[in-house]
């Protein structure tokens, strides 16, 4: 018997099954999350099976206010900002993964959002925001830009939207430069 892959309609709709009878949350992800591949290194299972789509979070602008100890850069945060929009993926995931998720997002604590995906609107959605925000935003490291990149493309975020978060990581990043080489 062949196995069958996670985009096979009869394994999608065995675990829609599953998830149905088991208690779950809603989960906005907006920075490293977006990738389904990374999510998974954390949460111990593929994650590919629990994603709504695209969604977006008004009200929120999206910047890196966080400096990773661990990935050593600078990482994303949402702030409030009543002209703007975030673009994100919303998962619908187990609630057995909400300790592994707030495990994950260390330095980041838990709030409740309302976002829009497949033009139906998901109040009381779970995503984290930074709890000590930087004043200033710090480049992230080509890693974390890739993932971060990789799961907006994947998960199917609008084009435009992928090419600013590319463009304004890009503008970080030679920002950083001088400061680099006036230390030399």
């Amino acid at each position: 018997m062949a196995s069958q892959s996670l985009g096979d309609p009869v394994t999608v709709h065995h675990r829609a099954q599953q998830l149905s009878c088991e208690q779950s949350f809603y989960y906005f992800a907006y920075g490293s999350c977006m990738c389904p591949v990374d999510l998974k290194r954390s949460l111990g299972e593929s994650t590919h099976g629990y994603v709504v789509g695209p969604a977006l979070l008004p009200g929120y602008r999206l910047g890196f206010f966080r400096r990773s100890q661990r990935r050593n850069c600078g990482v994303l945060d949402v702030i409030q900002d009543a002209e703007a929009q975030v673009h994100g993926v919303l998962y619908r995931l187990p609630w057995r993964l909400s300790a592994c998720l707030d495990e994950r997002e260390e330095g980041y604590c838990q709030q409740r959002v309302t976002v829009h995906c497949r033009g139906r609107c998901y109040p009381q959605t779970r995503t984290y925001t930074v709890v000590d925000k930087l004043y200033q935003e710090i480049a992230p490291n080509d890693w974390y830009s890739s993932v971060v990149l990789r799961g907006a493309w994947t998960c199917g975020l609008p084009e435009q939207y992928c090419w600013q978060l590319f463009h304004h990581i890009q503008r970080l990043q030679q920002r950083r430069s001088p400061d680099v080489w006036s230390r030399i």
